[in-house]
């Protein structure tokens, strides 16, 4: 039940997204890969004699990765709390967050191929 308002509301939403920011890196060792990538291609991104507007997409990118990394994280501990018994539709939940994400790298890898070379 949401009950809180303004300035409150935005305090405990940010609350709530370091406490995730920190499970996830904590509990998620693609988390961690994905966030050592981030800190390795940002700097080189600014390295780079790019434009300002390639500059931008050389990091949307990889930031797009970590946040596809949350989303699955998070289908991945529903589908557990909701049970760990075996089913179809649980293995289609986690494997289609696993797709998304392998979209995502793939797209990191595309448009840093477009950009440099």
């Amino acid at each position: 039940m949401k009950g809180r308002s303004g300035f409150s509301r935005i305090w405990y939403a940010w609350a709530y997204s370091v406490a995730g920011l920190k499970t996830a890196y904590s509990g998620e060792a693609a988390f961690r890969q994905l966030v050592l990538l981030n800190l390795l291609l940002i700097p080189v991104a600014f390295l780079l004699d790019v434009s300002r507007v390639e500059r931008a997409l050389l990091i949307a990118v990889v930031f797009l990765g970590l946040i596809i990394e949350l989303l699955n994280s998070a289908i991945e501990a529903t589908v557990d709390r909701i049970s760990l018994e075996w089913h179809p539709l649980s293995r289609q939940a986690k494997d289609m967050g696993s797709a998304a994400q392998l979209l995502g790298l793939s797209l990191v890898v595309v448009v840093w191929a477009v950009i440099l070379l």
